[in-house]
């Protein structure tokens, strides 16, 4: 309906509650119904135009009645007494006489009917309509500022189709309360009994500032039952406007860590990162574009994008261009291989860059058991082309990505990764670059993470395919891993290995059956299937070597490794000499080196620690 036939129904049905109330109150108090005689006739008359003028002075017809609440009714009283107010003044004027009885019965008979003719169509919605046409029963989890409000906007909302029908709150003074109509049942223990109770198909855990320990608990409660679970935005997004509180989304895998959100010295980080020169090696991939990111709100004065692959550095380049056009960061790429050791110099005697994030590497453990030789080219030569560049052209500060699989490696990946570790510590030493390498496990939504890939196996009907149901792995998100480490680089004096606290390992398994209960589905549609171990893996990673730890921590959430003694010129040899060797004694000769030993020389017996 139009606003001009809104504005016509409501002075059409205003206009009869009118003349209604005027003929009732002139039978209740004289008993008369003739309404021809002048001073009714300008009564009458008095009555309508005032109501109407006042009504349009008062906004009163632009209302949305289906959400009318106290606001609406005290514009309601104030329209109808400034009428009849009006009206009196009127009469007296011309016929120095007032009927107060007859105007308090007006005034009454228009409050009453006025205001029910326009709450009555909310209250038909609100308990007929709605629930009617609303098939799935909502349960709210938390009776808290955002609950209430989320409670709020469902029940105004007839474009929604969640109908709440309870609320669940630990707070012993919430609980048996009503809000709008919509009781506290009980605790967050009780989830699965009052599913079953009150035939809930929705949950919506509405408290924006819970931990995601606290998520974790709650959602550990919701997998007990076969109703879809949903949480609110974050807090900032509500505040903001970037969302609304009926936007829920669903639960993911990043919540259920049970990590609350990194702390960053904000001012450390700018302190050598604003207005400097910032280049970033392997930038198209997961962490490398996530660090240009995170970078870029730091206003470096120019930020490199390095990157083999022209495809991902495009999206970074394009992305960054169009999110923070407004921060004016001189952004530039460059297509190069990290094997290429002139094109480093080129790059860099070009740029002369002021820190250096080396993210790019070879990362995918099987791939690199059957290809050790491209590991070694990528991930040990491209960091020693990379870490000497940055040496030759007086780089302040370059940090290195590195894996808690190069801790007493099994793998020729974690092998590489050490290897990589001992290059830069080494740099270190004959440098005035500060080098600095950081450690962490993985990382969910990278390429080559378990998450794309389990979710694909799900998409496709099942089984989920795990390796080991012990099989335990550290796991983060790309934002806070790159937040990390560029903290991390603000705290470097040179030559460390900082170790990201990687929080409580993870089981595999456990990971597996939460994104099946995520998207949806349940164990026996879906199901586990156990693989086996694939070469190269271990059932469970490492973030130090027992000589390695120190206790305590540098900021939180990162820890310093104590450097250990350093191979060069084995690390050399296998550089000088890798291309020769077949793919079975260069794995093996990468881990003698990684775990510590040294390379066996004629006549002298080989050993290795597995």
């Amino acid at each position: 309906m139009t606003y001009r036939q809104r504005l016509s129904l409501f002075i059409f049905i205003d206009s009869c509650i009118i003349l209604s109330s005027i003929l009732f109150s002139r039978l209740l108090v004289t008993s008369e119904l003739y309404l021809a005689m002048l001073p009714v006739v300008i009564t009458i008359t008095a009555i309508l135009l005032s109501h109407l003028i006042f009504a349009y002075r008062l906004s009163l017809y632009r209302k949305a009645w289906e959400y009318a609440s106290i606001g609406e009714l005290i514009l309601i009283l104030k329209t109808v007494s400034y009428s009849l107010l009006t009206t009196a003044g009127l009469h007296f004027l011309f016929f120095q006489t007032v009927y107060p009885r007859a105007i308090a019965v007006i005034w009454m008979m228009n409050l009453l009917v006025i205001g029910g003719s326009r709450f009555i169509w909310r209250i038909y919605r609100d308990n007929y309509l709605i629930q009617s046409e609303t098939n799935k029963r909502t349960l709210i989890i938390g009776a808290g500022a955002a609950g209430t409000m989320v409670a709020r906007q469902l029940l105004n909302n007839y474009d929604t189709d969640l109908l709440p029908v309870a609320f669940i709150d630990d707070s012993p003074r919430k609980q048996r309360l009503d809000i709008f109509g919509i009781p506290v049942v009980a605790g967050v223990d009780q989830i699965q009994k009052y599913v079953e109770k009150l035939n809930i198909e929705n949950i919506i855990i509405a408290i924006p500032s819970l931990s995601r320990k606290g998520i974790q608990n709650i959602f550990q409660e919701c997998a007990k039952t076969d109703a879809k679970t949903q949480i609110l935005p974050m807090l900032e997004d509500l505040v903001t406007g970037k969302v609304s509180v009926t936007q829920f989304r669903d639960v993911k895998v990043e919540d259920l860590l049970g990590r609350d959100p990194v702390d960053l010295d904000i001012d450390q980080i700018s302190d050598y990162v604003h207005n400097q020169i910032i280049l970033v090696t392997g930038a198209g991939g997961s962490i490398g574009s996530e660090i240009s990111r995170q970078i870029v709100r730091f206003k470096p004065r120019q930020l490199i994008l390095l990157g083999h692959g022209e495809n991902s550095i495009h999206a970074i380049e394009m992305e960054l261009r169009e999110t923070y056009a407004d921060m004016n960061v001189d952004i530039r790429t460059e297509i190069a291989d990290i094997q290429d050791d002139q094109k480093m110099i080129d790059v860099f005697n070009f740029y002369h860059p002021d820190v250096v994030y080396h993210a790019a590497a070879h990362k995918h453990v099987p791939l690199m058991e059957r290809n050790p030789e491209e590991a070694v080219k990528n991930n040990v030569i491209g960091t020693f082309n990379v870490a000497k560049a940055a040496s030759w052209s007086n780089t302040g500060r370059f940090v290195m990505i590195s894996s808690d699989k190069a801790v007493n490696p099994t793998s020729v990946m974690g092998a590489t990764k050490r290897l990589a570790e001992i290059i830069i510590q080494n740099m270190n030493k004959v440098s005035e670059t500060k080098f600095v390498a950081v450690r962490f496990g993985n990382v969910l939504g990278s390429r080559g993470s378990v998450i794309p890939i389990f979710t694909k196996q799900i998409e496709n009907g099942g089984p989920v395919k795990v390796t080991h149901p012990d099989m335990v792995r550290f796991f983060m998100t790309i934002p806070e891993a790159s937040s990390l480490v560029i903290q991390a680089g603000a705290l470097t004096e040179g030559g460390e290995i900082f170790v990201l606290d990687m929080g409580e390992p993870v089981k595999i398994v456990d990971l597996a059956q939460n994104l099946i209960k995520l998207s949806g589905h349940n164990m026996e549609e879906i199901g586990v299937e156990f693989t086996g171990i694939r070469p190269g893996e271990k059932l469970y990673e490492e973030l130090l070597k027992d000589e390695e730890i120190e206790k305590e921590q540098v900021y939180p959430k990162i820890h310093l490794g104590r450097a250990t003694d350093m191979i060069m010129d084995d690390i050399e040899e296998i550089i000088d000499n890798y291309h020769h060797l077949d793919k079975a004694t260069l794995r093996e000769q990468l881990l003698i080196l990684a775990n510590n030993e040294r390379l066996p020389r004629p006549g002298s017996p080989v050993s290795i620690t597995s």
